[in-house]
């Protein structure tokens, strides 16, 4: 019964594989209607004409909704949820634009194509305003966000907060400015929303990341009691933290089955996923590190500014681990915004992780090359014992483990130091390194368990399936806790009438959602082993609770090997379903013990010295997550994080068209995503593990670990193939022919 921590297959799979699973733009109502929006041509301004009539005419149309006829909603329609649950929505409530491709329409029909050919008849005149789409030209009005959720923007330790730190000589400083671009998630599910309404409750079946904040945010924006709510969402095709948020199209949805009196779909197309839903802010980071000849570092700063929009703050939390990674007795950490006319950014991979690490791991390979020292080694030197930011002792931290493993089975030791002298059939050959990091995050969650008459168990809880694999841990951990057979437990999630749960983000799912099952598992076999020792027929009756085995779905002694199945004693008792719910929560542990993953990524390249041509024939990776719950669904999870790390590294980038504020490659032919001829061998493992004090199962989530750190390792690969060191993503040909 070792399921937990098995490469048990996804009990979802045969589903998904064979189309059957329903994602949201699947569902069909009867009287389905169709939504198409309409989105804004300019970048700032106000919108002085909107000319619906001739779309009004034509065959199929429904309603056309603008700021001119569209419900007036409380409090101007800002929902006033804290992100990633609510956002400043584009919801027709005032003629104001504010970034190009806001929504300013929507027009609802009889079929898509209907709705389709309406939408481009809308015609629309705006009154622009000047637009500020210069990033460089805004930076200097950039200003502090204060927080990044719960954290100061800012920190300081060391020299840098007036204490007194022991003199060191140094022997090398690296200052230099590294740049990250403005990436999009490109799910391969868009995001879609059906909206219903029955009387005066509605039902949404939305792709989202959330089920629960769904249902809140578009209560709150509605004005109407979130128990009228209902929110389905058994399947989404990827997310990366775009369908963490609910977008302006989910209330719009609801508004216009509400107006129209029928079920309302509105799937956003590909170019739309470039518009309003969110995007990984372009950053600039200026970092500061300074070191003794030993590699013994003295201070680092790290100061990153990143866009946001100009009705919302969002904070690309870059420097973040910069404050906890190493030890070094001064450190200072900023964060800046810079406002444009763009949509609002969101939480992308591994927020501010991802890009931070990018910046770090960077300098720290300059300053290994200036003081001619192994990087590992001069990593290893500066390891802190304990947290240097918070001075709290670590849940568990193995990342020397990470070091010495993914080392061996790269074969660094062979790796010659210096710049260019690698090389394999007339290509360059460069191998580099970086650290990666990311928070163990964990929220409360209930979940509730029930076994049927028929002798199955059902699990239920308001999470989601991003793919990840949730479906099967669930199953896993229900199994074991109770003692039955993996086949007889079936998981159901994705309903916000279930047992509350977190958003799948910031790698909390796992973490929150299975020690919830566990405790609901346990309490139902309590539940069961009690009616066993009462049922006078049963083999355990009279016998003391501690004496009785539940396996394989069959109870009895464990003195004695006869068995019979628990549904039997279900079934005497009258054949009602036994059911128990339990809520479990993160407690104080964050006050205790600093909680983080960590991770060691080696990279090689193979670069054509002619053409620039960039290759990553492999990747290892070795990391420290505590426990993995689902071998072969984690190391899944890892793999695809390398997979875009190496995107990062070398292809993806939204290109802001300066004049119109428009993204000029919204589409997947233009903006470049990695395919399987661009990804080489990747080695992917976690060192074993176990992390006591994030939850009872000691599983840390590891949705976003694998991406972080994987665009410095290339970085620094590249340039130990070709001498050229590249501060801005993506790293293109150009940038190494220039």
């Amino acid at each position: 019964m070792a399921l937990i921590g098995a490469a048990v297959e996804r009990v979802d799979g045969r589903l998904k594989v064979t189309g059957v699973a329903p994602y949201s733009g699947d569902v069909a109502l009867p009287r389905l209607t169709h939504a198409v929006l309409v989105l804004s041509t300019i970048a700032n301004g106000r919108i002085t004409r909107i000319d619906s009539a001739g779309a009004e005419r034509m065959p199929g149309v429904l309603w056309v909704m603008s700021h001119l006829n569209a419900p007036r909603l409380p409090d101007g329609g800002r929902a006033g949820v804290h992100p990633p649950a609510g956002r400043v929505l584009g919801l027709f409530q005032d003629d104001a634009v504010h970034y190009d491709r806001q929504p300013v329409a929507l027009v609802v029909a009889e079929t898509l194509d209907q709705a389709e050919a309406a939408a481009a008849a809308v015609r629309v005149g705006y009154s622009p305003a000047t637009a500020q789409l210069d990033f460089t030209a805004a930076k200097p009005d950039a200003y502090s966000p204060g927080k990044i959720n719960d954290a100061p923007a800012d920190s300081a330790r060391g020299r840098f907060a007036g204490e007194q730190t022991a003199a060191v000589t140094i022997a090398a400083r690296v200052a230099e400015t590294y740049g990250t671009p403005i990436e999009h998630h490109n799910p391969m599910e868009p995001h879609a929303t059906v909206a219903q309404w029955q009387g005066d409750e509605l039902t949404l079946y939305d792709a989202t990341q959330f089920i629960s904040g769904c249902r809140n945010t578009v209560a709150k924006t509605l004005g109407i009691p979130p128990e009228k709510v209902r929110v389905v969402c058994p399947y989404v095709g990827g997310g990366f933290g775009c369908k963490g948020s609910a977008w302006s199209h989910v209330p719009l949805a609801a508004l216009a089955a509400r107006q129209v009196g029928r079920p309302v779909k509105l799937v956003l197309t590909r170019d739309q996923m470039f518009g309003f839903v969110g995007c990984r802010p372009l950053t600039e980071q200026e970092v500061v590190v300074t070191a003794d000849a030993s590699g013994q570092f003295d201070s680092m700063q790290h100061h990153s500014f990143s866009h946001t929009s100009v009705i919302e703050d969002f904070t690309e939390g870059a420097a973040v681990q910069t404050r906890i990674l190493y030890s070094c007795p001064s450190v200072e950490t900023q964060h800046r915004l810079v406002k444009l006319n763009v949509e609002t950014p969101t939480f992308q991979r591994a927020p501010g992780h991802c890009t931070g690490t990018f910046a770090l791991e960077s300098a720290l390979d300059e300053l290994a090359y200036r003081l001619r020292l192994e990087p590992i080694a001069m990593r290893l030197r500066n390891e802190p014992p304990a947290d240097p930011q918070s001075k709290l002792p670590w849940s568990s931290r193995s990342l020397r483990a990470c070091y010495v493993s993914g080392a061996k089975a790269f074969g660094w030791s062979a790796r010659n130091p210096e710049p260019r002298s690698m090389r394999c059939a007339g290509q360059l050959v460069g191998w580099g390194y970086a650290t990666a990091t990311y928070p163990a995050n964990r929220s409360a969650a209930s979940a509730v368990a029930r076994l049927n008459p028929d002798g199955f168990v059902v699990i239920q809880c308001g999470t989601q399936d991003l793919g990840t694999g949730t479906y099967t841990i669930m199953a896993q951990v229900a199994a074991q806790t109770l003692g039955f057979p993996l086949d007889r437990v079936r998981a159901e999630l994705g309903d916000s009438r279930f047992p509350d749960a977190p958003v799948s983000g910031g790698s909390q799912s796992a973490a929150s959602v299975t020690p919830a099952v566990q405790a609901a598992a346990a309490a139902l076999r309590e539940k069961l082993v009690n009616l066993a020792i009462s049922d006078e027929s049963s083999p355990v009756y009279r016998a003391l609770a501690g004496e009785v085995v539940l396996e394989a779905g069959r109870v009895g002694l464990r003195s004695q090997s006869r068995r019979e199945p628990i549904a039997a004693a279900l079934a005497r008792s009258g054949g009602k379903e036994v059911v128990a719910m339990a809520t479990a929560d993160p407690g104080d542990a964050k006050k205790h013990h600093s909680l983080h993953s960590f991770g060691a990524v080696f990279a090689e390249v193979s670069i054509d010295p002619d053409l620039g041509l960039v290759r990553v024939p492999r990747v290892v990776g070795r990391y420290s997550v505590g426990r993995l719950l689902n071998e072969t669904t984690g190391r899944s999870q890892l793999l695809g994080g390398v997979v875009w790390g190496i995107g990062m590294a070398l292809m993806e980038e939204s290109i802001l068209d300066g004049r119109s504020g428009r993204i000029v490659n919204a589409n997947l032919a233009e903006y470049h995503v990695p395919t399987n001829a661009d990804i080489g061998r990747i080695d992917v493992d976690v060192v074993p593990e176990f992390d006591p004090f994030i939850d009872p199962l000691g599983a840390r989530g590891i949705g976003e670990i694998g991406i972080t750190g994987v665009a410095a390792a290339v970085a620094n690969a590249v340039y130990h193939a070709t001498g050229i060191r590249v501060r801005r993503l993506p790293i293109t040909l150009d940038k190494l022919l220039s």
